[in-house]
Formats: C-alpha cells, structure tokens, sequence
C-alpha cells in the first residue's frame, strides 16, 4: 500500500509545524484549528505570533538555542496565543517539542509539535510572562535553583515569582500551588 504522507501530515492527530529560521513553512489542520487561524494566515508568519509577547518569544528562542545545539531536540509546557476565531488573542497552555535539521544553526530548519493543554490545564490568573516561565518550570518539578539556572536568573528572584504566584493561585505550599497550576 501506498502512504500519502502529504495527507499524514494533514491530518496528523498533533500539531505540526515545518520551520526555518522560526518562520512557518508549513503546518498541518490541528494547528490552524489550535490556534483558530487559516493555514494561509500561519504560512510564512513568524512564530512570534503564537506567542502572548514579543519578549516571551524572544526569550524561549534564546532558552532553546542552546538545548538544540547539544541534544537536536527540546521540549516544555509553555502558555501561547491563539491567532483568530472566536478564541482570538486567548493564551492557553501547550506542549510544543521540537527538532533542530542542523545543531550548528538550531533555528534553520525544524519540525515542531504542539498539543493544547487546556482542556487539563485552563490559564484561570492574569501572569506576567516570567511567572508564566517560573509557573512552567514549577510544574516540571524544578527547584528555584534549578529554574534559576534554566532561565539565567537567581534561585532568590524565582522565589520572588513563586511567592507572587502563590499569592495569585491563594496557594499555602509550593506543592499547593503545583496542584492549583496543574487543575488551572
């Protein structure tokens, strides 16, 4: 039997995304209808339109640079932006992995996979995109000093975060706080 793998992309039960040079070249229906955009709006955008700022974006590339260089592959939980429809400019959580063509230059050509997390996992605070990058890392279960060094800041100032999003999810321990990020 023939495989149709133009239709297996398509139709793949995952997002996916072909990409250069953090542009979109391709991607499949899950996308467009993840992110409530027609595939025309998506082709040839920058990812920077997925993402709730221009700083967030900005910063995961600088994160993921490195990570692709060693292992070719990176993955995490991060909060993105739908592009259009009735959801427009909603952020929602996503699991987005991807896979770098060329260690040597990560961003030139890659193949990405996103899976939207909010039916388990709804944003129910208003977050800062760093509380949105400590909130991530907590749920992955890393220590401050851990996600200090992830995002190259200080174990104090993750505490800093911490305690803000303790406050904003009425949270009484960090493990409290896990749970209520993990339920929305």
């Amino acid at each position: 039997m023939d495989m149709d793998y133009q239709l297996a992309f398509d139709l793949a039960p995952v997002g996916l995304v072909l990409s250069r040079n953090r542009t979109i070249v391709d991607c499949n229906q899950h996308v467009c209808e993840m992110f409530g955009a027609a595939r025309e709006q998506l082709v040839g955008q920058s990812f920077k339109v997925l993402y709730p700022s221009d700083a967030e974006y900005e910063r995961i590339g600088a994160r993921l640079t490195p990570i692709l260089n060693v292992n070719g592959v990176y993955a995490d939980d991060r909060i993105m932006k739908r592009v259009g429809g009735r959801f427009k400019d909603e952020t929602f959580w996503c699991h987005v992995t991807g896979r770098t063509l060329n260690r040597d230059a990560p961003h030139e050509a890659g193949i990405w996979t996103f899976e939207d997390l909010s039916s388990r996992r709804p944003v129910t605070a208003e977050l800062t995109a760093r509380e949105r990058e400590v909130a991530a890392h907590l749920m992955g279960g890393l220590t401050s000093k851990e996600i200090g060094r992830a995002l190259t800041i200080s174990h104090r100032t993750v505490e800093i975060y911490r305690a803000r999003l303790m406050r904003k999810y009425k949270a009484s321990t960090t493990a409290d706080l896990a749970h209520k990020l993990l339920a929305g």
